[in-house]
């Protein structure tokens, strides 16, 4: 009689283990990767994106180790060398430049200074230095530069603004609240822009305004402004009226709002009187084209 064999009961729960723990592989692998998946959908990077990051590690990665070993050796200098290098053959080395804020400057000037490290391996781009050449620019008020790896420098500029016309005697320059001279204009692009002329009057347009601000009736009907032996102003107003003011900032502040005050009673701007001279306080000498006399007022009516 021909014997069966039994398979062995030990075999068969070993195999259906193997089997169950293969299927748990595999459920895990799947979730894991479906997490994986799921946290790279959310993430606002495309697959191009991920490589390049995934890149910037691998290689940050060496250029530490090369620093490290180097520093190690006890050669600061060859390590540095080292890392720009490993960085330079990985491809991070400056190859683009982006500038924003340029409203007014010339943007190639940005450029001019920024292109200067053009193919530099990314370690060795001196950021502060760079930072300083922007900032002897006339518009430049400020600058952040900062590396985007692998290839680009990103240059934002925050410029001055142009607040006065300085008339100079072959020209005009815009310039800033400070003083800051910004740029050659033509005399067609300034139409309504505050103009001071005088020795030393860029450096004084601070203190200009504040005298102006004294009297904000007035403000709006200024012209410009002459800036007299170092010492004190001459405004001229849009009705091409001229008014000296007297030495010292609270001298021709107060002179100023007087003159706004007998403005507002008797209408003077706009009038036959050319000239109104406030520099002997209390009074005021008009000068009318075609009289060869000076009318005296007291300046402190009411």
């Amino acid at each position: 009689m021909a014997k069966i064999k039994r398979s062995s009961g030990k075999g068969v729960r070993r195999a259906a283990k193997s089997q169950s723990r293969a299927a748990g592989a595999r459920r895990a692998k799947a979730k894991t990767t479906g997490f994986v998946d799921g946290a790279m959908g959310i993430l606002p990077f495309t697959e191009e994106q991920w490589s390049r990051i995934w890149l910037a590690i691998i290689i940050g990665g060496a250029v530490a180790l090369a620093w490290v070993i180097a520093n190690l050796a006890g050669v600061p200098a060859m390590a540095q060398a080292q890392v720009a290098q490993v960085a330079a053959d990985a491809g991070f080395e400056v190859r683009q430049v982006r500038v924003t804020g340029t409203n007014r400057m010339d943007e190639r000037e940005v450029y001019a200074r920024a292109l200067a490290r053009r193919d530099q391996p990314m370690p060795q781009v001196d950021i502060e230095q760079l930072r300083d050449d922007l900032l002897e620019l006339p518009w430049v008020a400020d600058a952040r530069v900062s590396v985007q790896l692998p290839d680009t420098l990103a240059i934002d500029i925050v410029e001055r603004e142009p607040h006065a016309v300085l008339e100079k005697a072959d020209r005009l320059v815009l310039i800033d609240a400070e003083g800051h001279e910004l740029a050659p204009v033509a005399a067609d692009k300034v139409e309504g822009q505050l103009r001071i002329s005088g020795l030393g009057s860029a450096k004084q347009v601070s203190n200009l305004d504040r005298l102006l601000a004294a009297a904000p009736a007035l403000q709006p009907q200024v012209a410009g402004a002459e800036w007299i032996g170092n010492r004190r102003w001459n405004v001229t107003f849009k009705s091409d009226q001229v008014l000296a003011l007297p030495e010292g900032e609270d001298e021709a502040a107060s002179a100023l709002v007087k003159f706004a005050r007998m403005d507002g009673q008797n209408r003077l701007l706009g009038g036959k009187v050319a000239n109104f001279d406030m520099r002997d306080p209390p009074r005021i000498y008009m000068r009318v084209p075609g009289r060869s006399e000076e009318v005296s007022l007291a300046g402190n009516s009411q």
